[in-house]
Formats: C-alpha cells, sequence, structure tokens
C-alpha cells in the first residue's frame, strides 16, 4: 500500500513509517518546514513539505495513496494562546480526512487519545478501566488538548456517518519506549527520574504501552478495523499507579524512586503558581495546572476491543520501560553527574 502519514516526526508518527516501510509499504510523510527528523534517519520514504491548513497541498499529496494515517496534532498542556492548537486538532483533521476521502483512500486511521474516552468508574470497591463506551463528561475535559481532540475525533465521527468516509479512529493510552525525541510528557517522567529531578510524585496512574505496539496498532486498524469505530491502543496489564511505575524504573535503573507522596491541593497549588510566573516570563511552566488537574484521576484504559479484533500486540510495559531507559542514555538525555 502507499500510505500518507501525517505527524511523520513525532513519537508515533516515527514509530509507524518504521513499521509500515519495515512491512513493505511505501510511505509518503508530510513533515513541516524545519521539523526535527531525528526518528526517521536511514529511512527511505517520500517527503511532502506543508502545513495542515494548506487544502490544494493536502489533495496534490494524497493522489495515489492508498491508506493515509493522520497521525498529527498540537499536544501541549500550556500555552499563552490556544487558538493554534484548535486549528490543528480540529480543522486540520477536517482538512486531511475530507482530502483523503476525496483522493479516495481506502482507509483513514485517526490518532485520537484516551483522553476522549470517559474516566474508569468504581464498581464494588474496584476502579473499572474505561472502555470505548464511556464518554467523557464536560468536567473530565479538564484542559484545551483533550477539548479539541474531542472536538477533532467528534469531526471524524461526522464525516464518516454523513459522508460515508472510511475513518477509524485509535486511542492510544501513554505510549514509551525509544525514539521519543521531544520527549513527550510521558517520556519527560523517564528523563525526569534519570536525572533524579523527580522528589515526589502525584498519587495518580497510567496505561502504559509501548511505543511500537501503538504503531502495530495503528496499521492492524487499517487492515482489519470496522469503519466507524474506535479503539483503545494500550496494554491490558499496563494500569499502573505512578507508585508502581517509579518502583519500575528503580529496578531497571537501580536508582532510588522517591518515597514521597504530595497531596493533589500543593501541586495544584504550586502549578498554580508555576503558571503565573509563565505568564511573566514566557516559559511554559515545568508543571502546568492541566496536567496536574489530569493527574487527579488515574487514567486506566481496558483495550480488549483492540486485542480481540485487530491483534494488538501486548509487549510487557516493563520492556518499554527498558528500552526508553537505555535510548535516553545512549542518546545524551541524562546528565553526567
Amino acid at each position: 500500500m502507499k500510505c500518507f502519514v501525517t505527524g511523520a516526526s513525532g513519537f508515533i508518527g516515527s514509530n509507524l513509517v518504521h513499521e509500515l516501510i519495515a512491512r513493505g509499504h511505501r510511505v509518503k510523510a508530510l513533515l513541516r518546514p524545519g521539523a526535527n527528523e531525528r526518528g526517521l534517519l536511514g529511512l527511505k520514504f517520500e517527503r511532502a513539505t506543508g502545513d495542515l491548513a494548506d487544502r490544494p497541498m493536502l489533495a496534490r499529496e494524497l493522489a495515489g495513496c492508498d491508506w493515509c494515517f493522520h497521525v498529527a496534532a498540537n499536544y501541549q498542556l500550556w500555552m499563552r494562546n490556544y487558538a493554534p492548537m484548535y486549528a490543528t486538532n480540529v480543522e486540520g483533521t477536517r482538512q486531511v480526512i475530507e482530502a483523503a476521502g476525496q483522493a479516495g483512500c481506502q482507509k483513514i486511521v485517526y490518532t485520537s487519545t484516551v483522553g476522549c474516552i470517559g474516566l474508569p468508574r468504581e464498581v464494588d470497591g474496584t476502579l473499572r478501566p474505561a472502555d470505548e463506551s464511556d464518554v467523557p463528561t464536560p468536567a473530565q475535559l479538564t484542559c484545551d488538548y483533550k477539548r479539541s481532540k474531542f472536538q477533532a475525533e467528534a469531526v471524524a465521527v461526522e464525516l464518516y456517518r454523513k459522508k460515508g468516509l472510511p475513518v477509524i479512529i485509535v486511542n492510544p493510552s501513554a505510549p514509551i519506549g525509544p525514539g521519543d525525541a521531544k520527549p513527550t510528557p510521558t517520556g519527560q517522567i523517564i528523563v525526569d527520574f534519570l536525572n533524579r529531578r523527580m522528589p515526589a510524585y502525584l498519587d495518580t496512574g497510567l496505561n502504559w504501552i509501548h511505543v511500537r505496539d501503538v504503531a502495530i496498532g495503528h496499521i492492524l486498524a487499517a487492515e482489519k478495523g470496522r469503519c466507524g469505530e474506535r479503539y483503545i491502543l494500550g496494554h491490558a496489564e499496563g494500569n499502573w499507579t505512578m507508585q508502581q511505575t517509579l518502583a519500575t524504573l528503580e529496578e531497571i535503573t537501580s536508582i532510588p524512586a522517591t518515597k514521597l507522596k504530595i497531596p493533589y491541593w500543593v501541586a495544584y497549588r504550586a502549578a498554580e503558581i508555576n503558571e503565573l510566573l509563565s505568564l511573566v516570563n514566557g516559559r511554559p511552566p515545568k508543571a502546568p495546572l492541566a496536567g496536574v488537574r489530569m493527574a487527579r484521576n488515574k487514567m486506566w484504559f481496558n483495550p480488549g476491543k483492540a486485542v480481540r479484533e485487530l491483534g494488538l500486540p501486548q509487549t510487557p510495559p516493563a520492556q518499554a520501560f527498558a528500552e526508553a531507559v537505555q535510548w535516553f542514555r545512549v542518546n545524551g538525555y541524562v546528565k553526567k553527574r
């Protein structure tokens, strides 16, 4: 298949390009001018340069493509002005999916997020991981990133229902592994741990999955996914508390993990002060309010549908952490002590 990939220089996007090429597919990667292409070094692919707002460019570059993977997104937890985020995440999604439909793409895989799925609920005293049927309440859409992606997912569903476009939605949880060049907020947890910059932690939880499995999940969605459906790309055994996560990192690295758990209200007040300072100095806050609000709830999810219907791989999360640690160390993210 000839595959068009937006967001190809990102963490998930670059791993997707690797996996597509490894399976014999041809790739046309959409890259912004000046994009960091570290994750694409050594790969043979066709380049398209441009912006999601450029509809004629999208129409031209999508011509002749069989599959479209729309991975690109503006993922930030703090901005002075969020209008560019909505332009990229919502209107950019509409532009790409419509252009892919007009180009005759057989499958259009849209990369959403588990932030567009409702939070776990307590059942008989046990927290039940959420699945694709759970819809978030307005109160659970705690930041502009989540809200913009929720609106974008609605656009994708609308284009499937009203125009019959072959859209499949995937909702990755928290990917980790090698190649997180930026790094992402989840990768930053590992970098901070390695640099001993994690003096305390919040009582939260995430669903961890190897980024390679996320990339493969995109391809499986194009091969086997049902149009109009969404699939959580997560790990069935990856619902860990932050304490479990730090204990795993301690085991892998032999670096002692902090035992200090801070109350939510302390983290919230610190984030408020952090953001006020950011408004003055213009630098992003180290602990944005959006991140603290998300951390108030355990983001645990059930990927059973993707495992059953797509055959989503389930690489042990501990292996993903070990590979991420090695990559960050080899690539200079750890300061010498």
